[in-house]
């Protein structure tokens, strides 16, 4: 089936076609992060979901070239570094490290290039492209030494957040980076310095200053991937303004369409609310890393929803994430035993086809179900009919030895898009490992009350038992949220 992505830009489902479909790679450029503190959890499902992106398409064989920016100054930046006494470049680094610690404890691929604004190459492209915009009519110099885009002689201004700009109330021009549709006006391009930005400026032919925050996606993006790119993507919050005003300027200066697909990611609840740190439910990695969960746990937390749709973090569905790994990993293990042995009744059989327990190839349900706009809910719930199958087979002793290989060869092509499997083995103390013989002793035996009182010490220890019909299997356990 073809690949079909739901374009923010037109509203609809469409069937992916790129730019060029005969050799040239797929160009994706993807909101990094604005380095301004520690990016928390909802940036990274925004992050994640763009990885999924990746791999899928990298999965049907196509070739992706993906830019992820940094943002290093802008509004925030620059605050955080003056609050701090410090200067941007320094504030900046600690935060960029810790995005790309969080970024390989999440399993995230690495893109192909992250530039960051405060590249002197990236500046020169951003003052060549103003100077483009104010040549062409679309930017002007203000009495404040600004530079502003002028959003009336743009026409299709407010077509991807799809509001029209007659109907909004204009408050002239809007210097800040961050306004909202409500209060609508010409963004600035350039800013001019003022003394809260201290030693913070470039020199430009309209006098020192810095650039906007919009401006330097565009710079980025055209830099390092040309006039045109087949894949734009980030959070719902990015479609206006920053988007928005990415396409007016780009395309002021190209006279190119800018982006062939639009996508962007629902944002992430905490127990049903607004994730705020007035409200204690603020978390980073390392918060919930903190908690005694994993980073493949909270990877699979933040993967298992639709891009589309809001995802609702509770500590419930970080011990659903980790009982669903855990059932991947009892399933991959039992496999492997089987496929370890040789297949008794048939020892000669070459050709899995003629065993008469060999089980029919898997179907490709899974990368058809993220063909569909990455429907990730589909592709998992096939994941798993597909374990609760070969489980039962494995039960009958209905799986042969070939068959089992055919499954861990089915996993490791998807686990290409997933990246869930464990990495080690997990290695249980032998006082525990003692503790749960003792427990299933006690189960056989029908003494209950021993049985809890052993799964209590288990507990305390900071491990869970799970009942399995391969016996008992322990893992760790997380601390309560």
């Amino acid at each position: 089936m073809p690949i079909r992505f739901f374009n923010t830009y037109s509203r609809e489902l469409e069937e992916f076609e790129p730019r060029d479909p005969a050799a040239r790679p797929i160009f994706m450029y993807t909101c990094g992060p604005t380095v301004y503190s520690r990016a928390h959890i909802g940036n990274f499902r925004a992050y994640i979901f763009e990885d999924l992106l990746q791999r899928q398409l990298e999965l049907r064989g196509y070739n992706v070239h993906r830019v992820m920016n940094i943002t290093d100054v802008d509004d925030k930046t620059i605050r955080g570094a003056r609050e701090s006494g410090v200067p941007l470049q320094k504030f900046t680094e600690q935060f960029k490290q810790a995005f790309f610690e969080d970024t390989d404890t999440l399993r995230i691929k690495r893109a192909n290039e992250y530039p960051a604004a405060t590249d002197q190459r990236y500046i020169d492209r951003m003052i060549e492209m103003i100077a483009t915009l104010i040549s062409k009519g679309f930017a002007y110099l203000a009495d404040d030494k600004s530079v502003y885009f002028r959003i009336n002689k743009f026409p299709d201004y407010g077509k991807l957040a799809h509001f029209d700009l007659t109907q909004l109330q204009s408050t002239g021009r809007v210097k800040h980076d961050e306004y909202d549709k409500e209060h609508i006006g010409d963004f600035a391009l350039w800013k001019g310095w003022d003394e809260e930005d201290g030693a913070v400026k470039w020199d430009s032919p309209w006098g020192p200053g810095r650039p906007g925050w919009h401006i330097e996606c565009s710079a980025m993006a055209t830099a390092l991937l040309g006039d045109q790119i087949d894949i734009h993507c980030g959070g719902v919050d990015n479609i206006f303004p920053h988007h928005e005003a990415e396409i007016a300027q780009s395309e002021g200066v190209t006279g190119k369409k800018f982006v062939r697909y639009w996508l962007h990611c629902a944002h992430l609840l905490v127990d049903g609310q607004k994730m705020a740190k007035s409200l204690g439910n603020f978390y980073t990695v390392p918060n919930v890393l903190a908690k005694g969960y994993t980073g493949r746990e909270l990877r699979y937390a933040l993967l298992r929803v639709h891009y589309r749709v809001p995802l609702n973090f509770t500590w419930e569905g970080m011990n659903e994430a980790r009982e669903s790994l855990g059932r991947v990993d009892e399933w991959l293990g039992r496999l492997r035993q089987i496929a370890e042995k040789e297949n008794v009744q048939h020892p000669t059989l070459i050709n899995r086809e003629q065993a008469p327990n060999a089980r029919q190839p898997i179907k490709p349900g899974f990368e058809n179900a993220l063909d569909d706009d990455l429907n990730i809910s589909g592709a998992l719930g096939f994941l798993f009919e597909t374990i609760r199958e070969t489980n039962r087979a494995m039960d009958e002793n209905k799986l042969d030895a070939a068959s089992a290989s055919a499954c861990l060869d089915w996993w490791k092509r998807i686990n290409t898009v997933l990246d869930l499997e464990a990495e080690v083995e997990i290695i249980v103390p032998p006082e525990l490992e003692q503790l749960a013989k003792d427990r299933e002793k006690a189960r056989r035996e029908k003494n209950w009350k021993r049985s809890d009182d052993l799964r209590e010490q288990i507990f305390a220890l900071g491990w869970e038992v799970r009942d399995t019909k391969d016996g008992p299997k322990l893992t760790r356990r997380a601390s309560s949220g």
